[in-house]
């Protein structure tokens, strides 16, 4: 026993130091080209986005390449040499599917570096911005799930076993299409989405009488803050089965309304005039819609509907405010008279019997 492993120790010994000495140099020699491609390029260069957020991973990526091509030449007899190749090329194949996630990722950083939100072309960018993190997971967990099963494509008894999985690969794939329903229809909804783009990163959306923004979009759902700070995380797929408004799909302009109620007595005139200069006041107002109409009547009061735009939903929201409070207050102090109230007709029991 002790003489097989002193055997096997001394024939080990030049191919064991020749593949540190491998490993050592080329992990040397990557540091030092990675230091001197980072003295001497730009941070924001494209390129260097790549090298950056895949660094770590190539790190483990070459040494692994010259160990492989080390083990490669030794002799075949070696002890053990078939277990040690079968386990650098598991570490090999990890490694290569790492690099490929984070240079994955590094694409949606330099596509959105490239374009970035300039004035008047900010529709362009959150559109760009807004595919790319779609597409960007997809294509990782297209990578992981390739990388996974290239990984156990280096068990003998995985690719032994081949033969049978193709066999009952009709069963199993309608069992684990079924397993994975939820899973595949937000991935699909993410992809139409993507391209179809019925909302963006930071869009206004109505979601079920919640006023909210996009925050954040994921493979499989999207979170939504509401105007008071919560969030709401919704599925991909809700999004293609049930209608919602976008209130900044082509652009952030709104009309607000102001619904007011008063007295058949109240002149319609004075609460325009009231309205227009509440409006030129105003550094919420955009200058381009400013009505005042009669929108209904009842038995006991009339609606005056205030028609006003705004640049974007939150300053809607203020100014739809400021004006309601306004016009109140100028009802209260000028016509208070001209009030909703109820008329009643009194009647003597004793006339009308």
């Amino acid at each position: 026993m002790l003489d097989a492993l002193q055997a096997g120790l001394k024939a080990w010994l030049w191919p064991g130091l020749s593949a540190i000495l491998a490993v050592v140099v080329t992990y040397a020699v990557y540091r030092a080209a990675l230091a001197v491609f980072r003295r001497f390029s730009e941070s924001r260069a494209v390129l260097r986005l790549f090298v950056d957020a895949a660094a770590g991973a190539l790190g483990a990526v070459f040494p692994l390449l010259a160990l492989t091509g080390t083990l490669a030449s030794a002799p075949p007899d070696l002890p053990l040499l078939a277990g040690i190749q079968q386990t650098t090329t598991l570490l090999l194949v990890l490694a290569i599917t790492w690099a490929s996630v984070r240079l994955t990722s590094a694409i949606g950083e330099v596509i959105v570096a490239l374009n970035p939100v300039l004035e008047h072309e900010w529709k362009r960018a959150r559109k760009v911005e807004t595919q790319t993190r779609f597409l960007v997971r997809a294509l990782r967990i297209l990578i992981v799930i390739i990388g996974f099963g290239a990984a156990l494509m280096t068990f003998d008894s995985v690719q032994h076993m081949g033969a049978s999985l193709l066999a009952s690969a009709g069963v199993g794939g309608l069992i684990l299409g079924f397993a994975a329903r939820p899973v595949l229809s937000n991935l699909l909804a993410g992809m139409q989405i993507a391209l179809t783009q019925p909302f963006r990163i930071d869009d206004v959306l109505n979601v079920q009488g919640e006023w909210c923004w996009v925050e954040e979009v994921t493979a499989t759902y999207v979170v939504v803050r509401v105007w008071d700070l919560r969030r709401l995380v919704i599925p991909l797929q809700w999004f293609i089965d049930n209608p919602f408004q976008n209130w900044s799909r082509n652009n952030s302009e709104l009309l607000g309304t102001v619904f007011i109620w008063v007295d058949y007595t109240m002149p319609i005139e004075p609460l325009r005039e009231e309205f227009n200069r509440l409006l030129a006041q105003s550094n919420l107002w955009d200058g381009n819609v400013a009505t005042v109409q009669v929108t209904d009547a009842s038995d006991q009061a009339m609606q005056v509907r205030f028609l006003m735009s705004a640049p974007d939903s939150s300053r809607n929201w203020d100014l739809r405010c400021a004006i309601r409070e306004g016009l109140v207050t100028f009802i209260q102090e000028n016509y208070p008279a001209q009030l909703p109230r109820v008329r009643a007709r009194l009647v003597d029991n004793q006339e009308a019997s």
